[in-house]
């Protein structure tokens, strides 16, 4: 949350005895702008040192912002970055465009699904690892970028010139039937505009008509704890308990349902990980509490932290931790940060027992990712399921939503394995062509219909989303 400026201090003790803490901090300043050998940058001693290492003594989460870093957080709130409106897919030297949205500058300039970028702004990309080409693309989204793109059974690179533009950032970013009635949501991150997201995506499935829902959070880092709120209240009666906040001292303040909400009663379930952190774990917890959903997954990270941010002079801002959360039925959520000098706010010895002090949200189903065979690895490492799939879509025409990868195809895909040296044995094959064939199927409609309908051939398979909804299936009227 964007607070005002901090208080001053008020006790006069308190205020003599930091005002001494800055004299000294003054002296030394001075000796060093007299004697030090090379010129001192005030700016930098000052935001580069003397601010960070005042902050790495209160816990691991408050932080000084400069004007970029502060500038992103607003943009963050905004829901908006500059981008060129692509979705690509990285492996180490390669780019490949999976998908380009309408009207975005990717689009105007003719970019396409299977297209290669090879060059951006006369740097070669062939030898760059995945966090080189992550930082470079990055970067490109400031300013004018030029591009060599290499198109499958086209003969040349051609290239083209990108201008960045303001893209908007759905928070909300997949929504489904993974069956008939039971709807699938995933929330990638919680900002200004998702309450009205979410909303509009229940209703557009058939809002209160539904028979039961999945709500995604895993992999969600959280973000801004008013809106979580609003979430959670879409499916809790008015007066519920959703949180409460416990600072270093005075009573605990909760946030309750606002009146007026009338809620969603259809079954629920929500789906966590190690990835699920802060206000996504305040919705889990408040939605467990009360018994209104079914958590599966993994245990959530743990993360409870009441963090202000609070904008000072320069264009810089302090986040800052004030508090932390408890679920209404007052269980942490923030993990133990070790010793007690890490985290002010925490009773150092509170008779927590170990399960406790791990903080985050315990499921009620505990179920974990899919596990990959030695065949299925390799498969995923080298791509090639998506490099198959980009010349097989450049020779066919008039695949839809319906598309099914048929057997004559699969013999193909093992003849363009055994030519790149990968052989698998009839029994290694056998057992994962259920796997090669949903694959090839999501990499195809990456390219022809849309990212978001190949991601739901990957989630209907998903072992988390198929417990979820035999939880849900189970509490269906008979």
């Amino acid at each position: 949350m964007l607070a005002g400026a901090a208080a001053s201090v008020e006790d006069p003790q308190e205020a003599d005895a930091l005002g001494k803490q800055l004299t000294r901090f003054v002296e030394v300043f001075n000796l060093l702008e007299r004697k030090l050998a090379d010129p001192i940058e005030p700016a930098g001693a000052i935001y580069k040192g003397a601010i960070p290492g005042m902050l790495r003594t209160l816990d691991p989460h408050s932080a000084f912002l400069d004007p970029r870093q502060f500038e992103s957080l607003k943009e963050m709130q905004r829901s908006t970055e500059k981008g060129f409106g692509s979705v690509v897919n990285l492996l180490p030297g390669r780019v490949i465009v999976l998908q380009t949205l309408a009207g975005s500058p990717s689009a105007r300039a003719g970019i396409a699904p299977g297209d290669e970028l090879v060059a951006l702004n006369g740097r070669p990309l062939t030898q760059m690892p995945v966090e080189q080409l992550v930082a470079v693309l990055s970067e490109s989204r400031n300013d004018r970028t030029q591009l060599m793109v290499r198109r499958p059974n086209f003969p040349r690179l051609i290239p083209m010139t990108l201008i960045p533009a303001e893209m908007a950032s759905p928070s909300v970013s997949r929504n489904f039937f993974v069956e008939p009635g039971l709807a699938y949501v995933k929330i990638v991150n919680f900002e200004a505009a998702t309450a009205r997201e979410l909303h509009g995506a229940i209703e557009n499935m058939g809002g209160r008509s539904l028979q039961s829902l999945i709500l995604d959070l895993r992999g969600n880092p959280g973000g801004i704890v008013e809106v979580a709120v609003q979430v959670a209240a879409f499916f809790l009666d008015a007066r519920k308990r959703i949180v409460w906040l416990a600072g270093r001292s005075g009573p605990k303040e909760e946030l309750t349902v606002p009146d007026g909400y009338e809620p969603y009663r259809f079954p629920l379930a929500v789906l966590i990980d190690e990835r699920t952190t802060s206000a996504a774990e305040l919705v889990a917890g408040a939605l467990r509490d009360h018994g209104r959903a079914t958590v599966v997954g993994e245990r959530s990270y743990g993360k409870g932290l009441v963090q202000s941010v609070y904008e000072l002079g320069a264009k810089t801002g302090l986040a800052l931790t004030t508090a932390y959360y408890l679920t209404p039925n007052e269980n942490p959520i923030q993990r133990s940060l070790g010793n007690c000098s890490e985290y002010q706010l925490a009773p150092c010895d509170d008779g927590r027992s170990a399960a406790e002090l791990r903080g985050g949200i315990e499921p009620d189903q505990t179920v974990y990712p899919p596990r990959f065979s030695g065949l299925e690895t390799v498969l995923k490492a080298s791509n090639s399921f998506l490099e198959f799939a980009r010349d097989y879509v450049g020779q066919q025409r008039g695949i839809g939503e319906s598309f099914e990868p048929t057997n004559e195809m699969l013999d193909d895909f093992q003849l363009y394995l055994s030519a790149r040296g990968i052989r698998p044995t009839v029994s290694e094959w056998s057992t994962a062509v259920a796997f090669v064939r949903a694959n090839l199927k999501q990499e195809v409609l990456n390219l022809t219909v849309g990212v978001a309908k190949g991601d739901e051939v990957e989630l209907r398979r998903d072992p988390v989303v198929r417990a979820a909804a035999g939880a849900l299936r189970a509490r269906l009227p008979q």
